[in-house]
């Protein structure tokens, strides 16, 4: 702020940047070289030539350099709230149990002290057959302490025989509040809890961790919120939607805010877990009213239809591949979620509906259209935005369906890597392969497209998605998978920016870059449109900026 000498008043800040590539996001006229900003809004944006005129007001000039300024990256699914660190030992990389055990002992000789080891990132490739963990697979690991592990996707926890007693599960225990306890033909439990994403994240999930996991304690999940918060105003994330949260969970990031440890807005989903009453939905009217401003906003309701593909939980019209056995499961019947949406919907809750496998995407669809016939939609006068969330295997009659009922499809472009997919892949069987993670499809058909990180189930870096995106590629380039769904840099950046700030409503101040919108944006240290894909992974953020405030700048 400056204070003007004539009036006594202050002024707020300008700055202005030029002399690079400013992508306003804004289709033909979406290119411009310099950008101004007035406190916390975008005061002009223009040609290079056109910047003079500001440069006596600015208290601030900076040199772009050939730089590329974005909208501020709008992550549309991002775990802030589970977070990561070094108080969990990473499994990323770890392909076979030695590897997993060996992870484990090294982060025990840096945490000597630790009464609980917790594992994050556990691949089904480490395992030496296509089953479920079992608590025997973690035997010798942990040094006698409890262990338990989230599988990569977090919809899943393995834990050994310490952990199974430190829960309380044995073979005369019923499920956790936390996850249902799969057990062998005897009536054991074998270690695995399936469905943690479901139970595990909601509010008496929490609560019975907290009772028995440091990794769960209040303090704790602060911890992760903030660490989460600062590390996407590293990637030139300015907008986190956090997908799955109790109403009390809401307090961790009105604390953030209070301490100023919060750098971008958060927009949060409230969990409807099955068997939801209506004075739960009640409370999440009074939530929407009280948190309802620009950096703390309560808008989409977050249900799951189905579960995953990788330990076979995901619906699917036709029985797995490689376990003729099952098709998986929905959590409702479909005319039970049909009703449950329908009344979301007359509430005016979006919702924010994750399925993954083709009879889960179909089902969600088919309430989504049962809403609107009931309920009315845009003709009606009303917008309601729900979302599909991860839509993996999609049906192609579906495919047209998005842009028919104004469906957002909530997507990350990392899951497809092939390096991740293996599993999946083998799970699903080729026949199936061909509208995986359908980005090319879906955009083609003028759905809305909102890109995501899903972390920490992937890498938060927006960089590895726009590359992922681009390419159908693991890291090294060397294979590409389903190459006819890439998109290009404009469409996918439009994804990111656009299209999930779309999806929560923050279309008209955030999104892209125009005067009166928020001055929040990203700036990368080249100009991506310049590069290859491979080279978008040398890249980095060199500066975030939200509210006109920089918040992030690289070293």
């Amino acid at each position: 702020m400056t204070n003007d000498e004539d009036t006594g008043t202050v002024q707020p800040t300008m700055r202005l940047l030029r002399g690079g590539v400013v992508w306003t996001g804004q289709g033909d006229d979406s290119v411009a070289q310099a950008i101004a900003l007035r406190g916390d809004r975008i005061a002009w944006v223009g040609a290079d030539a056109d910047a003079d005129s500001f440069v006596d007001e600015a208290d601030e000039v900076i040199d772009l350099a050939g730089r590329l300024v974005t909208p501020g990256i709008v992550d549309a699914h991002n775990h802030v709230r589970l977070g990561t660190g070094s108080d969990a030992v990473q499994l990323a990389g770890a392909t076979t149990l030695a590897d997993v055990r060996s992870a484990i002992g090294g982060w025990l000789h840096e945490n000597p002290d630790a009464a609980w080891v917790h594992g994050e990132g556990f691949d089904y490739a480490a395992l030496p057959a296509a089953r479920h963990p079992r608590a025997e697979d973690l035997d010798g690991a942990g040094g006698g302490r409890p262990v338990m592990l989230l599988d990569y996707s977090v919809h899943a926890a393995v834990l050994n025989r310490p952990a199974l007693e430190a829960f309380g599960i044995g073979a005369g225990s019923g499920d956790v509040p936390w996850g249902t306890v799969e057990r062998d033909a005897d009536g054991q439990p074998t270690g695995y809890v399936a469905d943690f994403a479901v139970k595990g994240i909601e509010d008496a999930g929490q609560k019975a961790l907290q009772e028995v996991s440091p990794a769960y304690s209040l303090n704790a999940q602060y911890g992760r919120v903030v660490a989460g918060l600062q590390m996407a105003a590293k990637y030139g994330i300015t907008t986190v939607v956090e997908p799955q949260n109790a109403i009390d969970d809401l307090a961790l990031f009105e604390r953030a805010r209070a301490e100023a440890a919060a750098p971008t807005r958060v927009v949060a989903a409230l969990f409807h877990p099955v068997g939801t009453s209506e004075a739960t939905i009640d409370a999440f009217e009074v939530a929407r009213d009280r948190y309802a401003d620009d950096w703390l906003k309560v808008v989409p309701v977050k249900l799951y239809i189905d579960d995953i593909v990788e330990p076979h939980t995901a619906a699917m019209f036709e029985p797995y591949a490689n376990r003729p056995d099952t098709r998986g499961r929905t959590y409702y019947d479909p005319d039970e979620f049909a009703d449950v949406v329908t009344e979301l919907d007359r509430r005016g809750f979006p919702c924010f509906v994750h399925a993954t496998g083709d009879r889960g995407i179909s089902t969600a669809l088919d309430a989504f259209a049962a809403a609107r016939s009931r309920n009315g939609g845009r003709a009606a006068g009303r917008d309601i935005r729900h979302q599909i969330v991860h839509v993996e295997c999609t049906d192609e009659r579906d495919l047209n369906r998005f842009a028919e009922l104004d469906v957002v499809a909530c997507m990350q472009p990392r899951h497809c890597a092939p390096e991740i997919v293996q599993q999946w892949r083998e799970n699903v069987g080729e026949q199936r392969w061909r509208f995986a993670w359908p980005m090319r499809s879906l955009a083609d058909s003028g759905a809305t497209l909102a890109f995501s990180s899903d972390w920490n189930v992937a890498e938060m870096d927006p960089l590895v998605g726009l590359y992922t995106a681009l390419t159908r590629a693991d890291l090294d380039g060397e294979r590409s998978w389903v190459p006819e769904e890439r998109v290009d840099l404009e469409t996918a950046l439009r994804a990111y920016t656009w299209g999930s700030a779309y999806s929560v409503y923050a279309e008209a101040d955030r999104g892209d870059l125009r005067v009166g919108s928020y001055a929040d944006l990203a700036v990368f240290s080249a100009d991506l449109f310049a590069l290859e894909p491979a080279e978008l992974l040398e890249a980095q953020v060199d500066f975030t900026m939200v509210g006109g405030q920089i918040v992030h700048q690289a070293v």
